[in-house]
């Protein structure tokens, strides 16, 4: 199992989300977060932007779905301009579902 982490921009959560669910992979959990990428914000005049609103996408998926949910994220996230975000994969060793016990996805 893989845990994906998605960066996004607010504006493109819902339409990444109806691609992953249309894909099949509907569960997910959103946060709405704050952050900078390696510009470190940007300056206009005396005032500096250093943090921007993004939303964070969190989801599991089995081994063999990643590739098309990171295909699904990536083409459904982009606008091709800096501040797009960033996507991390990170390997997950056990998952549980809290209201029986019962272990996996």
């Amino acid at each position: 199992m893989k845990m994906i982490r998605a960066i996004v921009r607010p504006d493109k959560t819902e339409g990444v989300a109806e691609a992953l669910a249309l894909a099949g992979l509907p569960s997910l959990t959103k946060m709405h977060v704050f952050g900078r990428g390696r510009t470190k914000g940007i300056r206009i005049g005396d005032v500096v932007y250093d943090e921007f609103p993004k939303t964070m996408l969190l989801m599991v998926v089995e081994d063999e779905k990643l590739e098309e949910a990171l295909t699904v994220i990536l083409e459904n996230a982009k606008t091709g301009t800096m501040g797009d975000g960033k996507v991390f994969v990170t390997e997950v060793v056990e998952a549980y579902t809290v209201s029986n016990g019962t272990k996996g996805l």
